[in-house]
């Protein structure tokens, strides 16, 4: 898993889990989103375009000049080498083009972090940590040939500029404790059994500890020993909803429906905008199929989808609805999917359904017409 981050041009900020899973602390994490957002702000991507096609431009001007002393009567063999040198031209200049907004993004990420209230050293931290990992090669790197400065440089400038600042009071931030369970529900759904408990042996009591195997357990079958870790957790702080959340996952495949119903509704008590833990419920409720159930899942979708729509929440209000706007639900669950093709033809299936004057069937359409 790389560490690493980017952006792409959007709003977005993209974070690989091999960084999520191995940054040190949370000011570390929320200096890589500074760096990101440092692009963002500094219109990195779009000059980076323009700078491309400049470059490209120069790069056919060179190559016609080659090709003209060529058909001239000059010297063939310079005029090839003026072809060849083009695109190294270009290259070179790219190269330091990146290098340059690199080092403009950490400038921006210090005083972003500051003016958020949030100590910068995180970002010092990043650059030590990366130069633990890739100092030795970095040795025999030609700084000129790479896309970023060397670790080594961008560590040194941000002890300079993070040394000149002046600040009073406390910095505000995660703590250490809310950061390592974000990192243990991470490590817990994303890596095999032997390498959580590589991670988090059974030797290890804390609460991040008994969270990422707990969650492991469960994915593993081992229920019962999940169940036991996340009421263990439970016992300790009873205001987590995530403990809840992973209760009702528990009880949920367990077959015990209620039990899950009654751990997610009290998971939405202690956090009541939380798409991910609606959509759990919902599910649920789709399957227990009680009087209200279908109605309160079909709600909780659609606030759901309100907050952050998932291809998940759209198959789970498929298993709701039981007339026309299921055809609708799947249509649009196959259309975040990527698969265009039965996304159409679900909402083909809809518009045969359902009455032109609803939303469903509006929406529909707009899958018919992309």
């Amino acid at each position: 898993m790389d560490f690493n981050a980017f952006v792409n041009g959007g709003e977005d900020v993209f974070i690989y889990t091999g960084l999520l899973t191995r940054v040190k602390n949370p000011n570390a994490l929320q200096a890589v989103v500074a760096h990101e957002l440092g692009h963002m702000v500094g219109g990195h991507m779009a000059q980076m375009s323009a700078r491309m096609e400049a470059e490209m431009k120069r790069t056919l001007i060179i190559q016609a000049l080659g090709v003209g002393l060529m058909v001239a009567g000059g010297n063939p063999s310079l005029g090839a080498g003026v072809m060849a040198g083009a695109g190294g031209v270009a290259q070179q200049s790219m190269l330091s083009f990146s290098r340059d907004e690199e080092r403009i993004a950490d400038d921006i990420a210090v005083d972003l972090l500051v003016k958020a209230n949030i100590n910068p050293n995180g970002l010092v931290t990043v650059f030590e940590q990366m130069q633990d990992m890739t100092g030795a090669a970095e040795a025999k790197i030609n700084k000129n040939k790479t896309n970023h400065p060397l670790t080594a440089e961008r560590l040194n400038n941000a002890r300079e500029k993070i040394s000149k600042i002046e600040h009073s009071g406390k910095y505000t931030g995660y703590s250490d404790k809310e950061f390592e369970l974000v990192r243990a529900k991470l490590i817990g759904y994303l890596y095999q059994e032997r390498q959580i408990l590589d991670k988090y042996p059974y030797k290890h009591t804390e609460d991040a500890a008994i969270y990422a195997r707990s969650i492991g357990n469960m994915r593993g079958g081992a229920l019962d020993s999940a169940k036991m870790g996340v009421e263990t957790l439970i016992k300790r702080d009873g205001d987590n909803p995530y403990y809840y959340e992973l209760l009702g996952d528990i009880e949920y495949q367990l077959g015990h429906y209620d039990d899950s119903v009654a751990a997610y509704e009290h998971a939405l008590k202690l956090d009541e905008d939380a798409p991910q833990i609606q959509t759990a419920l919902a599910l649920v409720l789709s399957e227990r199929q009680k009087p209200d159930d279908t109605e309160r899942g079909v709600s909780l979708c659609k606030a759901s989808l309100l907050a952050e729509p998932a291809p998940l929440t759209y198959w789970v209000l498929a298993k709701l609805y039981k007339d026309g706007r299921s055809y609708w639900a799947m249509a649009e669950f196959y259309n975040m999917n990527g698969d265009k093709k039965k996304a159409k033809k679900f909402a083909k299936q809809a518009q045969k359904n359902l009455n032109p004057d609803t939303p469903e069937y509006i929406k529909a359409g707009d899958i018919l017409n992309m």
